[in-house]
C-alpha cells in the first residue's frame, strides 16, 4: 500500500518553521505563560508534605516529582505569585513557601559585573 501524500507529521512541521529534533522540548512557563525550550526555564518542585511545602528550584532537573517550569526571571515569578500559579501547577492542595525558590532567581538573576556590595561600587567626589 502506497502511503498518502500530506501524512507525514515531520515534514508538516518543518514547513511551519519549527524544526523539533534541534529545539528540544518545549515547556510553558507558569509565570508569563510563553512557551519555551525546556533548557531555558528553570525547573523546580514542590518539597515537604502537609504544612511544611516549600517550592525548591531543580536546575539540575533531577528532583523527583511533579515539576513546572519558571523563566528565571523575577517578572516571570511575580506573575507567577500574583497568579497563585504555583500550586495548580504542582497540583498542591495547600499553600507553599516561595522563599528558596525566590532566592535562586535573584542570584541567577543578577546582571554579570553588578554587586549589591556598597564598599565595591566607585566613589565620586563632586569637588575634583
Amino acid at each position: 500500500m502506497r502511503p498518502r501524500r500530506g501524512t507525514d507529521r515531520i515534514r508538516g512541521r518543518r514547513d511551519r518553521g519549527v524544526d523539533l529534533p534541534s529545539v528540544g522540548p518545549t515547556r510553558t512557563c507558569v509565570g508569563c505563560r510563553k512557551r519555551a525550550p525546556a533548557a531555558s526555564l528553570l525547573r523546580f518542585v514542590a518539597v515537604g508534605s502537609g504544612g511544611d511545602l516549600r517550592l525548591s528550584p531543580d536546575p539540575n532537573r533531577r528532583l523527583p516529582g511533579r515539576g513546572a517550569h519558571l523563566h528565571p526571571e523575577p517578572a516571570c515569578f511575580e506573575q507567577a505569585e500574583r497568579r497563585r500559579a504555583f500550586g495548580r501547577a504542582l497540583r498542591l492542595t495547600g499553600v507553599a513557601d516561595a522563599g528558596l525558590l525566590a532566592e535562586h532567581i535573584r542570584t541567577v538573576s543578577v546582571p554579570c559585573g553588578t554587586t549589591d556590595d556598597v564598599a565595591s561600587s566607585p566613589r565620586h567626589d563632586p569637588a575634583r
